[in-house]
């Protein structure tokens, strides 16, 4: 089963949070910190030790509370620790959950070409 999170917009929280909040608690930060209805996308926030992410998203009648650890290494999550939260494309955000530097490659592009020599 694959499941389908509509969300036009994914942003990442950029301050560490404490992971024993859950649905009420994150959508209350995203009520009052970023002053923005969480159902109006999808929301991701990680742990002290960058290991752990957490995301929240509206699914047609509830929350999906979605989590993950990594087993070895930590998320690479590198940014000025302002209050707020950063827009994350799809592409990115598929990166970030690899655990991959997903910021270094935000300036990877695909190349297409109409005529080759």
């Amino acid at each position: 089963m694959q499941l389908q999170l509509y969300g036009k917009k994914i942003w990442l929280y950029r301050n560490a949070i404490d992971f024993r909040r859950s649905i009420d608690g994150l959508s209350q930060l995203i009520n009052n910190d970023l002053k923005q209805n969480p159902r109006g996308g999808i929301y991701l926030f990680f742990n002290r030790g960058r290991d752990k992410i957490k995301g929240l998203s509206w699914h047609k009648n509830g929350f999906v509370l979605f989590y993950k650890r990594l087993e070895k290494g930590r998320f690479h999550i590198n940014f000025n620790q302002e209050q707020g939260a950063i827009e994350v494309q799809l592409d990115e955000f598929g990166w970030l959950l690899a655990g991959l530097e997903w910021q270094k490659m935000r300036t990877w592009r695909e190349l297409n070409y109409d005529k080759f020599s």
